[in-house]
């Protein structure tokens, strides 16, 4: 589809979602929270853990500790019950703990605003290095989860079958001033409209330019 007209189609599903909350990383931004080190943090913390709760658990972790060497200043239990409604809450706080301690050692306390730094520390896998710096500042880098994965296959504007290979096409054919718009846009649109199960098709804006891949129509 190389004449989808993708910057229209990104609007109109913006507009469709003007009044609901945002993706958990802008929202957070938005809020101050907005440190290269903040969102990535707060990024491995929505690893597999619902928007609503990573949020919250982000401004509870962030009103003890906001920096690297606050961070480590923290003792694993009490980070553990700081965090602990997120998934796999022990091994994040590990996993926190050693990152700041990291920066703290070997990066002078400044978190890297390097792609491949960021993901050789252990939990921050290519989604949450390209959250971090994307929402934080506004690096040209594309974020996929799940949402933008499906959203665009369904579009028919890419054809693949996992995140990573959506993020090497999209690097593709995306134009860079929407790397990182398209995330902030799509997660809250994949949520109210164009969900997993049963679509709202009907209520869609962009529906007329969507090929509805893998939709299936009730009967």
């Amino acid at each position: 589809m190389s004449d989808f007209p993708i910057h229209s189609v990104l609007a109109r599903c913006a507009e469709a979602v003007k009044d609901k909350a945002p993706a958990a990383m802008f929202g957070l931004r938005d809020e101050g929270y907005d440190s290269l080190y903040e969102q990535l943090i707060s990024s491995l913390l929505s690893v597999r853990t619902y928007d609503e709760t990573s949020t919250v658990v982000s401004r509870r972790l962030f009103a003890t500790a906001r920096t690297p060497e606050q961070m480590i200043g923290l003792e694993r239990e009490q980070l553990i019950r700081l965090i602990s409604e997120a998934t796999f809450a022990p091994a994040k706080a590990d996993q926190i703990l050693a990152i700041s301690q990291t920066i703290v050692d070997d990066y002078a306390s400044k978190t890297p605003e390097d792609y491949d730094k960021l993901i050789a520390f252990k939990g921050v896998g290519p989604k949450v290095a390209s959250l971090a710096l994307g929402v934080a500042l506004n690096y040209p880098i594309i974020a996929v989860d799940i949402h933008v994965h499906r959203i665009t296959n369904r579009w028919g504007y890419v054809a693949t079958k996992t995140p990573d290979k959506t993020r090497d096409a999209l690097a593709n054919k995306l134009p860079k001033d929407l790397w990182v718009e398209i995330n902030r846009v799509l997660v809250p649109f994949g949520k109210h409209v164009c969900t997993g199960s049963r679509p709202r098709c009907e209520s869609c804006p962009v529906v007329d330019d969507c090929a509805q891949v893998g939709v299936t129509k009730p009967t």
